[in-house]
């Protein structure tokens, strides 16, 4: 079984006990969270969309992290405008627990 849900403001298709890393999410680690925003979920060849879907998605929270560094580098040619940025996005890790 598998569904597609909406966790901080990003769409995702999981499964059980999938991992994956979303923005960061309020809460400690080995919390339990839920989330009830499911737009599909899929079995066998049968799917439920939109407001017939009444599943909700249970996960725990694995850790927390920062991910990759990005680079911003901004440059105008001939004008001797540089600027350079980076940044590193905070995120949780997750595991899928249950679909019910």
């Amino acid at each position: 079984m598998f569904a597609i849900v909406t966790i901080a403001g990003q769409q995702f298709k999981v499964k059980k006990d999938d991992e994956l890393f979303v923005h960061r999410l309020a809460g400690q680690v080995g919390d339990a969270v839920e989330f009830k925003e499911v737009s599909m979920t899929g079995e066998a060849g049968k799917f439920s969309f939109g407001k017939s879907v009444t599943a909700s998605v249970k996960a725990e929270i694995v850790e927390h992290l920062k991910g990759d560094k990005v680079i911003v580098f901004k440059k105008k040619r001939r004008k001797g405008y540089q600027k350079s940025n980076g940044h590193r996005q905070y995120l949780t890790k997750i595991k899928i627990s249950a679909i019910a």
